[in-house]
């Protein structure tokens, strides 16, 4: 289970929050000239990382604010949370063991 600490309500557990995806993702222009290849790879592709990951979430049962996590997808640490617009945490500066405590998934 992971510890994610909403920006604005504090550590809470993973069961109130919903993942939203990579948090780097910028959508087309709405007036964009895109193929629908240069569309589908928005829609459907993901880098998805082996370490570290830049992620969006949503405290669904709590503030129903959006933020952004870094956390990395092996051992599921979390390096930190913040605000949109501001400076990602330091991976560096995480605990040596994953999010919620326990042994890794």
């Amino acid at each position: 289970m992971l510890l994610i600490t909403c920006p604005w309500c504090g550590p809470r557990d993973e069961t109130e929050f919903r993942y939203g995806g990579e948090a780097n993702r910028i959508p087309p222009a709405p007036d964009a000239a895109i193929s629908d290849e240069e569309w589908a790879d928005y829609l459907y592709m993901r880098s998805n990382p082996k370490g570290w990951h830049l992620e969006r979430w949503c405290h669904d049962a709590g503030c129903r604010r959006w933020f952004n996590v870094l956390r990395h997808t092996v051992s599921h640490r979390i390096a930190g949370s913040f605000r949109y617009g501001e400076t990602p945490p330091d991976p560096a500066d995480a605990p040596d063991r994953p999010a919620g405590g326990g042994g890794e998934r």
